[in-house]
Formats: C-alpha cells, structure tokens, sequence
C-alpha cells in the first residue's frame, strides 16, 4: 500500500478530475488541508472562475475520498524542526513534510519549486505517478 500526502493544489485537482482511489492507495494530509482547500475555491468562485455549485461539487468530492487528516503534538514538532531546516518563514507546507517524514512514502504537489526543496527532506512524488495509480471515473 504507498501512502501519499497530498497538498491542496493536488487536491483539487483530484476534485477537479473526480479521480477515484485504487485500492493500494491511501491519501493524507495534515488539518490544514480543509482550510487551504475551501480558501482556493471561495477566491475561485469569487473570481469567477468557477461556480458556487461547482465548487461545492468539488468538496464533496474530496469528502468522499477519505483522505486521513492528522495534526498531533509530533507532526507539529517535526513541522517546526522542517522550516528551520529549510530556513522558512513560517510552518505552513513543512506540515506537510512533517507527515510525509512521520507516516507517508512520499509527497505530491503541482508547486515545481516547493517539490525541489521538499526532496531535501522527503521523497516527491510527481501527480502523474498519483494519478497513474487513481481509478478514473468509467465513462457512460
């Protein structure tokens, strides 16, 4: 079974897709990953470029792919111990990471830059190699 921590950006492209998970993959993500999500898609459909329906879509989307949402005490610490490493400003994507390190084979993100300094201290995975193994929905 290969865990995969996921970013929101990969999120939504999951919901974006409505990609479906094969049975040797478990997503997860730290917490934050439901504000980070709902955030991009308000400013989107405050933007226009999406509707609030579509959206809302999405969201039930993600909520349907049991992606395990963790934010210990430990995840924290080692989020810390990552964005000194890394010299961040602040702790935000080394959540990410922290969990990557702590519970998950590697971490996926569109971001090129964020995924060069995330291979520092985790394995990256690209989103083809998440999607090449995600059940995409059988069309009618």
């Amino acid at each position: 079974m290969t865990r995969y921590v996921i970013g929101p950006d990969v999120a939504l492209l999951l919901a974006e897709r409505e990609a479906k998970l094969s049975a040797s993959q478990r997503l997860l993500a730290p917490t934050l990953l439901r504000s980070e999500v709902l955030a991009r898609l308000y400013e989107s459909v405050q933007r226009g470029k999406l509707s609030r329906k579509d959206a809302e879509r999405r969201l039930d989307h993600l909520r349907g792919l049991r992606i395990r949402l963790l934010g210990d005490r430990v995840l924290q610490r080692v989020a810390w111990e990552i964005a000194e490493t890394l010299r961040w400003k602040d702790t935000l994507a080394a959540e990410y990471l922290a969990l990557t390190r702590l519970q998950a084979d590697a971490f996926v993100t569109l971001d090129a830059k964020l995924a060069k300094t995330a291979a520092r201290v985790v394995r990256v995975a690209s989103a083809e190699e998440l999607l090449g193994r995600v059940k995409r929905p059988e069309s009618a």
